[in-house]
């Protein structure tokens, strides 16, 4: 049965991070039938309309059995930015328990989740004028700026990724200040009670083994391509992809798009797909290990996402004893 009301609605609050392809989603959707929750999306592509299969999209059967937030909230030809997140989820989440439900934010994108726990901090917003004089200089002359005078971000950022690196040196220019040492001022969660000294947050992050998460990833990029992601792409540049910079950073339409363009073979792209998203996965649990979940589960082969959602459950009614009482589905 669903869980009980409790006391503080505040307390009512779990969020499930971990990187790509480890299970988050399958393990999200038990976890809101368990509860009487929603699913907040914590991912900067499925914001897109029409990024579908290259994100991993819910399917309209998953929409339909439990309500999600933030997926397909803006055309590919708009901008899309952590301040809008930040925004919308805390509307999201407001809406969502007033209605008497739980919110559950799951997905993969760690400033995100930052942003929504402990704010932006003062990064300034982007410069117009600074911005098209960045775009325009060679990625490899920026990071040349960012090893001199940002070393620790020069070594965490993904330097394929152009926005990311474009972004930390306006950000550099416009405050004089490495964006490492602004972003070394965010407290964890655990630090400061979830965030909130008045909310009980349980921030569960979710691992595997490195080999089987590069299983799951191979078998995930191989199923992609198979529904139909090259398609899939040759109708969004039609409709604008090649100039949204945000959505052409993501993964597989990056690698794809260079595809039609003739730059590689299929199955040479198939496989560059699977090597940058092992390195995606990579980063990501850098980042989460760093400022994200204070509480981690390892999955093994034989675990599934119910068993994992009783696990969650679990320690969630452990950290809110006082007024909570939660039991799982058998």
């Amino acid at each position: 049965m669903p869980i009980t009301q409790v006391a503080n609605p505040k307390s009512r609050l779990i969020l499930l991070a971990g990187p790509t392809a480890v299970g988050k989603s399958e393990v999200a959707l038990v976890l809101a039938e368990k509860l009487g929750g929603e699913i907040v999306s914590v991912d900067s592509m499925q914001v897109y309309r029409g990024l579908d299969i290259g994100t991993a999209k819910p399917t309209h059967e998953e929409r339909t059995r439990v309500r999600h937030h933030l997926i397909d909230v803006v055309n590919l030809t708009e901008p899309f930015d952590a301040a809008q997140f930040v925004r919308l989820a805390s509307e999201a989440v407001a809406d969502i328990r007033g209605r008497g439900r739980i919110p559950i934010l799951c997905g993969g994108t760690g400033l995100y989740f930052k942003g929504f726990l402990d704010g932006l901090g003062d990064t300034p917003r982007a410069d117009a004028a600074l911005r098209q004089v960045l775009e325009a200089t060679p990625v490899p002359e920026l990071l040349a700026e960012l090893a001199t005078k940002d070393p620790a971000t020069y070594e965490s950022i993904d330097r394929q990724n152009p926005r990311r690196v474009i972004r930390a040196v306006e950000v550099l220019r416009l405050t004089g200040k490495a964006l490492s040492q602004q972003r070394a001022n965010w407290s964890t969660p655990a630090d400061e009670a979830g965030g909130s000294a008045t909310e009980a947050i349980v921030f569960i992050g979710l691992t595997r083994s490195s080999a089987d998460l590069q299983q799951r990833i191979n078998i995930r990029v191989e199923r992609m391509f198979k529904q139909g992601l090259v398609s899939e792409i040759e109708e969004l540049l039609k409709r604008g992809l090649a100039e949204n910079r945000t959505a052409m950073q993501a993964l597989e339409y990056r690698q794809v798009v260079e595809h039609l363009r003739g730059i590689r073979s299929l199955d040479e792209t198939i496989e560059l797909v699977k090597i940058r998203t092992r390195q995606f996965a990579k980063r990501q649990m850098t980042w989460f290990k760093k400022y994200g979940p204070s509480n981690w589960i390892n999955l093994g082969l034989q675990d599934t996402p119910e068993s994992c959602a009783r696990e969650i459950i679990g320690r969630w009614g452990s950290l809110n004893s006082d007024c909570i009482k939660a039991e799982a589905k058998q």
